[in-house]
């Protein structure tokens, strides 16, 4: 279910260490295509498959009664680890514990269902900062607690990931040059037929002030911004079957802050419908790039590595 009102936050001593270890540093982080670097989004999953770390965040959002369930603030703490196996391919685990908070009833509160990913970046063209990727997750039913109702079966999401930089667009068109976006396309398949089939989708259109000043012209009055990337996100889902119901989703906008060493997010979540949610919220995030931080740990595949 989409959120109606998110939050992510960092625990506050870990976000001021990060974001003093990377003031002044240069932007070299993972996620390149030729000259464009495609940032990790909050809301949609990026086309790489990378080392990546997110520390433990939080999110409070509340759901919209229905279904004979009350209106209820969910808090979830959550932790995710990605690893390159094989050059351009990754895995990943992810865990959430989650506390539910249902209008007139007492407080609920276990660990989600254990979730793996995997992504193999299938196709890349530099010169036209192009990737397409494929992969998938796979939600282990039973491994989380019932008091949260969690799944008892399993879900599998396989999913399709691209990104474009028009960075090749002619020189006439050059202040078009730092858009990019990318998208994602998964099919959701749930082990017991009671729960409908979906496709979870999402857009994601990036205007990187990065790209602008270090490739295109610099702008002095944009200095300030040097390492800002505006956005907009959508974040989708749609029901196929078993009365699964009208589409819902959000609209994101807001912006990333880009250094060698993290990224720091924070967008708007504007629900599309009621079915979303009734109000606005908001999402703060904080990226880790262990590639940068630890390098002679991490940003290496653990089979056919090469020395950097």
């Amino acid at each position: 279910m989409f959120s109606i009102y998110s939050m992510k936050v960092l625990a506050p001593a870990s976000a001021a260490a990060l974001v003093l270890f990377a003031l002044n540093a240069k932007l070299n982080a993972h996620g390149f295509e030729g000259d464009r670097f495609f940032p990790p989004t909050i809301q949609t999953e990026d086309p790489f498959a990378v080392d990546e770390l997110s520390l433990p965040v939080m999110s409070v959002f509340n759901n919209p009664a229905g279904g004979g369930s009350p209106k209820t603030k969910q808090i979830d703490i959550s932790a995710e680890f990605d690893k390159e196996i094989f050059p351009k391919f990754a895995i990943g685990i992810s865990e959430d514990y989650v506390i539910l908070r249902p209008q007139g009833q007492s407080t609920r509160a276990g660990f989600d269902n254990l979730s793996f990913s995997a992504k193999y970046q299938l196709f890349e063209n530099a010169p036209h900062e192009f990737i397409f990727s494929v992969g998938g997750e796979v939600d282990v039913g039973g491994t989380g607690s019932l008091a949260i109702g969690r799944e008892s079966f399993a879900t599998y999401t396989p999913t399709l990931f691209v990104g474009k930089g028009f960075g090749d667009l002619p020189d006439q068109l050059k202040y078009l040059k730092p858009f990019a976006v990318t998208g994602t396309l998964g099919y959701v398949i749930p082990g017991e037929s009671v729960d409908p089939n979906a496709l979870n989708w999402g857009l994601a259109v990036e205007y990187s002030i990065p790209y602008l000043q270090q490739h295109i012209q610099e702008i002095d009055w944009l200095r300030p911004l040097r390492n800002v990337i505006p956005l907009v996100e959508l974040a989708m889902n749609s029901p196929l079957n078993h009365g699964g119901g009208q589409t819902t989703g959000t609209v994101n906008p807001g912006f990333l802050w880009e250094s060698r060493y993290c990224q720091l997010g924070a967008e708007a979540v504007i629900p599309i419908n009621r079915a979303s949610g009734p109000n606005v919220g908001v999402i703060v995030q904080v990226q880790v790039y262990i590639d940068d931080i630890w390098p002679k740990i991490f940003g290496y595949p653990v089979f056919f590595r090469e020395s950097k």
